[in-house]
């Protein structure tokens, strides 16, 4: 290449289509049906045991981690937690975790951590 960035090709958007479709075509979805759905009903797929998703307190920038075995997130979890520099959303297939660096007042996590 002479030193130029080879471009994306493009794929066009077809919104328009659906901006201009009658609303008898779309079914009607409530807010709890679709909470349910959306954000209580994710999948992770199979060769996925975990993702920690962290957001840095003072830059907000997020990174997301993903892994297939289950004590490389442990290790990176402790890492966050010495450093305490993270808000960490943990999912898994049972469940998703919020996990802060400091704990709330009156928590069971309430007592610090001994590293």
């Amino acid at each position: 290449m002479n030193g130029s960035k080879k471009r994306k090709k493009y794929f066009p958007n077809n919104w328009q289509r659906y901006k201009d479709a009658p609303a008898e075509l779309f079914e009607d979805l409530d807010f709890l049906d679709f909470m349910d759905w959306r954000v209580f009903g994710w999948q992770l797929p199979p060769d996925v045991c975990c993702i920690i998703r962290a957001t840095h307190l003072e830059t907000k920038k997020v990174k997301e981690y993903v892994y297939k075995q289950s004590k490389s997130a442990d290790k990176k979890l402790l890492k966050f937690a010495k450093l305490k520099t993270h808000d960490l959303c943990v999912t898994t297939h049972e469940a998703q975790h919020y996990i802060g660096p400091h704990p709330f007042p009156g928590s069971i996590d309430d007592e610090p951590l001994d590293f």
